[in-house]
């Protein structure tokens, strides 16, 4: 049996952490998995700047309940779901992904939990597990599936690469050329394509 294991973040919907960046005027929550390989280090950084700007989860998730999924991603998962199970892997928070997974029409999520304070800011994150997004495919194929993969960033190639297919989907130049065995697409139809010959 297959399972087809979809990142969040740069796939389906935007990247929050650009949109909230843009948002509150602050360039450097710009930076994501993208740029930085070591989430924990990423997480740490951005919440001294949240710290430091004295901003909350409310903040954020104000700027989250204007997000729309990616142009086409709806549809996209619709069909996938029609002939697959489909697990959303992310290291976001379920804080964070409520609203956009009920726009997409609630597909299963698999992600992360912050802490907050009596103050409404972000004072921890709670992970899952270990190398979430690999420990969870590895997971599932000792249950018996064999797994299809797609990503956009450095956080995702473990999993992508611990599966019988994988791709990367709207990926940086830097990863793409890192990676260069591995497939590349930029549409959801390209994808869409790559996932039916690989089921």
């Amino acid at each position: 049996m297959n399972i087809c294991c979809l990142d969040m973040e740069g796939v389906v919907v935007p990247e929050i952490w650009i949109a909230f960046s843009e948002a509150s005027g602050i360039p450097e929550l710009r930076r994501t998995t993208r740029d930085e390989p070591d989430y924990d280090k990423l997480m740490k950084w951005r919440m001294g700047i949240l710290r430091e700007h004295g901003l909350g989860l409310k903040e954020i998730q104000d700027v989250i309940a204007t997000i729309d999924p990616l142009p086409g991603a709806r549809e996209f998962l619709d069909e996938l779901r029609s002939i697959s199970q489909v697990i959303i892997i992310s290291d976001t928070f379920e804080q964070f992904a409520k609203p956009l997974m009920q726009k997409l029409g609630w597909p299963t999520l698999f992600c992360n939990t912050l802490e907050i304070d009596d103050d409404g800011m972000v004072v921890g994150v709670h992970m899952r597990c270990e190398q979430s997004k690999l420990t969870t495919v590895r997971g599932l194929q000792a249950m018996g599936f064999d797994t299809i993969a797609t990503g956009d960033s450095y956080n995702d190639l473990a999993m992508i690469r611990a599966s019988k297919a994988g791709f990367l989907f709207r990926s940086t130049e830097q990863i793409k050329a890192d990676n260069p065995d591995l497939p590349a697409y930029e549409e959801f139809d390209e994808l869409l394509s790559a996932f039916k010959a690989a089921l």
